[in-house]
Formats: structure tokens, sequence, C-alpha cells
């Protein structure tokens, strides 16, 4: 999920604009599949809405399937940035993630390094945004509410 004040998406943004070299989780390949925060809570709404008897599992995922990378480009644009990605090998991340577990507050940890080795995306076979009636809004067009300089 991504919103304007969370940690994910703006803290991209902030080490995108700081750092000269941006280094990627792994080679960049991991898919993920951002849902906007107030579209999910649309979702959640009309879930308790709905006056059926049996439990339905929905998938939320944004209107876009993106790599890691993609994704990272697709920020760095929208917010007038150039980046140079590197990639760094998980295991690299994992040994960086421990040895931050150290501190009292770690800035990354283990269970963080594995959650970006696994795509992230939602399933077509099971009901989504669509199916409540939601048309999800893309992490671009948020980016542009978000963002001062932006298209």
């Amino acid at each position: 999920m991504f919103g304007p004040d969370d940690a994910f998406l703006n803290t991209i943004l902030t080490l995108l604009r700081r750092l000269p070299v941006y280094p990627m989780f792994g080679r960049g390949v991991t898919r993920l599949q951002p849902a906007y925060v107030e579209d999910v809570a649309e979702a959640i709404g009309q879930t308790m809405q709905r006056a059926e008897t049996a439990s339905t599992i929905f998938e939320l995922g944004g209107p876009r399937v993106y790599s890691y990378e993609e994704f990272l480009r697709a920020v760095a644009h929208q917010a007038g940035l150039a980046p140079r990605l590197i990639p760094i090998p998980f295991a690299v991340w994992h040994a960086l993630a421990w040895a931050s577990e150290i501190l009292p507050s770690p800035l990354l940890t283990r269970n963080q390094v594995e959650l970006m080795q696994i795509d992230t995306v939602s399933s077509p076979e099971v009901p989504g945004f669509v199916e409540l009636g939601i048309t999800p809004h893309s992490v671009e067009a948020i980016l542009q509410k978000m963002l001062p300089n932006s298209g």
C-alpha cells in the first residue's frame, strides 16, 4: 500500500533525491502491484456493506504490475529525477539487515529483505477492486498530487 504520508513511497522519494546512486534489492526484478491506501479503505467499506453470508477473500492490487526497477524509475520520473540504479545482491542486503537489527531502531530488517524477494501481485482468479466497483488509482496519479513540481 502507498499513500501521501506513508513510510514506503516517501522513503523511496527521500532516498532517490539524496543518493547519487540508488541501491536496488537484487536485480530489481521482484514484481509489485502497489495499491493506494484510500482505494483499500473504500474496498473495506464496500465489503462491510455486503450482505453475503459466505466469506470472500479479495486481493487488492493497483492498476499496474511493476518490476521493482520499473517502480523506482516511475517514482523518480514523476519527481523529475534520473537516478543511477545499481543492483545489490540479496545476500548483501541480508547481511546489512542482520547488522542493522543490532541497533535499537533498525533501518532495515531481515523480514523486509525477505519481502523484497517475493512478488506481491494480486491473482487474476481472486476477486479484487473490479468486483467491488472500484477503479484503483495509479502510483503516478497520486504522485502528481503529492509532488509540487510534477505534471
